[in-house]
């Protein structure tokens, strides 16, 4: 069978096993956060930041997971934008430095504890779980990236992402079927 009927992440772990799956999954994870880091690059903007990683990783090693799904995808980063905003201004961190920089606060404890279970309470009762939107939600919420710009621009790379991620995995023919989680399960 050719890894066109089976798509290539399959193809690649049958033949190569788990270095096949693994090269799938690091070459395609390089694709796509660099050409976010040029857009980035190019804009002057961060469209390469830490919950981008995961979100890659999970795309192209369990493109079949729930979880990878797109809509899974967009909704849980989106949510978790939102609350780590609302986290941002609740506890007053606009006027602090960010917390990774030094400054930790009671306040950056309590909202970036609070946005992530907040975010997770969210996508749980909506049944669209994306672990790595933890990782957005605190990167906001604790002030990392801050303003209405960054995070309109996070927002935008995560389509982008997204978009390039799915893309990639459906012009490989890779999709979810009994034949590719029976692969990825060896």
């Amino acid at each position: 069978m050719s890894g066109q009927e089976t798509g290539m992440l399959v193809w690649l772990t049958e033949r190569v096993g788990p270095l096949g799956a693994g090269l799938y999954a690091g070459v395609l994870c390089l694709v796509v956060l660099t050409v976010a880091g040029i857009v980035g690059l190019g804009l002057h903007e961060p469209w390469l930041f830490p919950s981008l990683g995961p979100t890659a990783m999970m795309f192209f090693e369990t493109p079949q997971a729930k979880a990878a799904r797109p809509l899974d995808t967009l909704v849980g980063h989106g949510v978790a934008l939102v609350v780590g905003i609302a986290m941002f201004f609740a506890f007053g961190l606009e006027g602090l430095p960010f917390a990774p920089g030094g400054s930790l606060t009671l306040g950056h404890v309590l909202a970036g504890a609070l946005s992530v279970a907040v975010t997770t309470l969210i996508l749980s009762c909506v049944k669209l779980p994306h672990p790595p939107a933890g990782a957005t939600t605190l990167i906001v919420s604790l002030g990392i990236l801050r303003g209405f710009t960054a995070w309109g621009t996070m927002a935008a790379a995560i389509v982008l992402l997204t978009v390039m991620g799915w893309g990639l995995n459906i012009l490989l023919h890779e999709h979810p079927s009994p034949r590719t989680e029976a692969a990825m399960k060896r």
